[in-house]
């Protein structure tokens, strides 16, 4: 199945770069392109693509806001925001959001495609590095999310489950998991679908938040 692709920046350079890049790619599709966002919400109804590549930083109606009103939209797509290290708060506001996952600008080309790749299948993108770091930081933060699950959802996960949270919150992927606890790729897939469902998370990097949030993993650990 062909991923249909947004690109959205207010940079011809940066869209046309990656336009080249994807249009190389037999599984990935380039649909259209904005350059604020305002113009991507408006294309994301039009054409329905399954993931948007997001610039934070646009005149007008900026990549954060833009990412909102396309998650409480009704056409169902995944955002992958463009961000640079030095831009955290940008970063948590973009998490709040909605946002699936983030690359970093700078980093090398396969990356970017792995990602989109990552976050149309549905997972969140929890790269080492800057992105974690940003994200353990965000969670730490004294504001909420909105999304902490109640005790009671809390209260029906398994110990198993418990020990896979942990993991994920230190931006573990499945494969690591399953090193970790010396399991199955597809047992500790499973154990994740199901924490999804029981904490009503919306992807892996509501279940990162979750953990720091529970306490489960400690801010920079």
């Amino acid at each position: 199945m062909t991923v249909r692709v947004l690109l959205v920046d207010d940079q011809p350079l940066v869209r046309s770069g990656l336009r080249v890049l994807i249009a190389d790619q037999p599984d990935l599709e380039v649909v259209g392109e904005a350059g604020d966002g305002v113009e991507a919400v408006r294309l994301v109804g039009e054409l329905g693509p399954d993931v948007v590549v997001m610039d934070v930083r646009m005149p007008g109606m900026d990549g954060i806001e833009a990412t909102r009103r396309i998650m409480a939209g009704p056409t169902p797509t995944r955002v992958l925001v463009l961000t640079t290290f030095d831009e955290d708060d940008h970063v948590h506001g973009a998490l709040r959001a909605g946002a699936s996952g983030f690359v970093v600008k700078d980093m090398a080309l396969d990356d970017i495609l792995a990602a989109v790749r990552v976050v149309a299948a549905g997972d969140a993108l929890l790269a080492p590095g800057v992105t974690r770091r940003l994200i353990a930081d965000f969670a730490g933060r004294p504001a909420s999310t909105g999304a902490a699950p109640s005790p009671r959802q809390v209260a029906g996960i398994t110990e198993r489950e418990r020990e896979v949270l942990t993991l994920v919150g230190r931006g573990l992927s499945n494969t690591e998991i399953a090193e970790d606890l010396f399991i199955t790729v597809a047992t500790a897939k499973s154990h994740v679908s199901r924490l999804l469902t029981k904490l009503d998370a919306r992807d892996r990097v509501q279940l990162v938040i979750t953990a720091y949030e529970l306490g489960l993993v400690a801010p920079g650990a």
